[in-house]
């Protein structure tokens, strides 16, 4: 029976991964279609994407037992593949102008050379200095336990952001949403396999995601002021134009 639930919550856990994963597609298909990347960060990709490749390791046999860990390496394998699509669009997108396109694909580059650098050291480490699951998954739960602090804490920018200015705008809700479903999931797989590695993550992960959701309760009834549109700017200006021969017309006849 718990082994069954485990499987179930495990399952839940990766639907809402998977929602979570692909969430930014949208973001990325408004980017190939405007052929640029308006200006936002690529950091937490980066950090997504070393997550989900020392997690994928963490899942694999070399590092837990056997395949105890599955719903852990399919998610993360197919955040790997997400993430890396998600960043190489950037790269190709980058501004364009030629110095800031070139500060923009070193940054990105740099970021990347140095994710992948710690994950195969990682890796190597704990394949070859560790020789038995217990002291594999500490090391490499460690190391993953700090990626995975650093991904959740990103969306506090977003968090300051609807503070400052008291709009969810920047703050989608089912991203907001999912990313609660798939903590709070995470977290009750990681107590049932009674996996510290699994569950602390998430132990920030879930709060931060309750956070946004209360955030986007209070603020989600704020209108976003909007700019007039191109009809209404017609309206008010043909009315001036009125008035304007009005006033005219009336010092031409006091003349």
């Amino acid at each position: 029976m718990g082994e069954r639930l485990r499987l179930a919550v495990g399952v839940m856990g990766n639907a809402a991964s998977v929602l979570l994963y692909a969430a930014p597609i949208l973001t990325f298909s408004r980017v190939i279609r405007k052929k640029s990347t308006e200006g936002f960060s690529c950091v937490p990709y980066i950090i997504a994407l070393l997550n989900c490749l020392l997690y994928t390791w963490y899942g694999l046999p070399v590092v837990s037992y056997r395949w105890e860990n599955l719903p852990l390496v399919t998610i993360n394998g197919l955040g790997i593949l997400l993430e890396f699509s998600f960043i190489f669009i950037y790269f190709w997108f980058a501004d364009r102008g030629r110095k800031a396109s070139f500060t923009s694909h070193m940054k990105v580059a740099v970021s990347v050379t140095t994710v992948i650098i710690v994950f195969c050291t990682t890796a190597i480490i704990s394949a070859l200095v560790f020789h038995d699951h217990h002291h594999r998954k500490v090391f490499v739960g460690s190391v993953g336990l700090g990626a995975s602090v650093a991904m959740y804490g990103s969306p506090l920018v977003a968090v300051k952001q609807v503070i400052l200015t008291k709009s969810v705008e920047f703050m989608p809700f089912y991203l907001s949403f999912f990313s609660f479903l798939g903590s709070s999931s995470w977290m009750v797989y990681g107590i049932l396999s009674h996996d510290l590695f699994l569950a602390a993550p998430n132990l920030v992960g879930c709060p931060l995601g309750f956070l946004q959701l209360m955030l986007y309760c209070k603020y989600r009834k704020r209108g976003i002021i909007e700019e007039p549109n191109k009809w209404d700017l017609e309206k008010n200006d043909d009315k001036s134009k009125q008035l304007q021969l009005v006033i005219n017309d009336g010092t031409d006849g006091k003349s």
